[in-house]
């Protein structure tokens, strides 16, 4: 994983790739940034669903645990 700061139109951006070659990078500022690490046990606990679902099927947001 490749992490660069950079700028868009004027302000700070973070930047994430998968390497030097990824086409579809992941970028965000400084409040989505504040916004993430507010959340960042929901985060985890979204991703722990995802990795633990047994079914491709889709549960709604209410049956979420969070």
């Amino acid at each position: 994983m490749i992490s660069e700061i950079g700028e868009f139109k004027g302000n700070k951006i973070l930047t994430f790739k998968k390497d030097t070659d990824d086409r579809y990078p992941f970028s965000f500022g400084y409040v989505k940034a504040k916004i993430i690490l507010e959340n960042i046990e929901k985060i985890k606990e979204f991703v722990n669903v995802c990795e633990t679902e047994k079914t491709t099927e889709k549960k709604p947001s209410s049956e979420l645990p969070f």
